[in-house]
């Protein structure tokens, strides 16, 4: 799944791929959100890679699960 961030005040999103299932990033970010602005969202890619987002600069958060590719012509 690709996620991509994007944070105010920046022309530039974070963009990256995971293996965690959408639910579950939803679920992680949803919980940081509602502590407050004061806190952190942590996400990992499959990379290892670790990214902190402070609550307060997040614009919009958009998940994308890759769909199955169709071969041929036909729609």
């Amino acid at each position: 799944m690709e996620i991509r961030i994007g944070i105010t005040h920046s022309t530039r999103e974070l963009s990256f791929e995971t293996d965690k299932k959408a639910a579950d990033v939803e679920k992680d970010i949803a919980a940081q959100i509602a502590k407050g602005d004061d806190g952190l969202v942590r996400l990992e890619d499959q990379k290892g890679h670790v990214y902190l987002v402070p609550v307060s600069t997040l614009a919009y958060i958009e998940m994308v699960t890759e769909s199955a590719r169709k071969v041929g012509f036909a729609p």
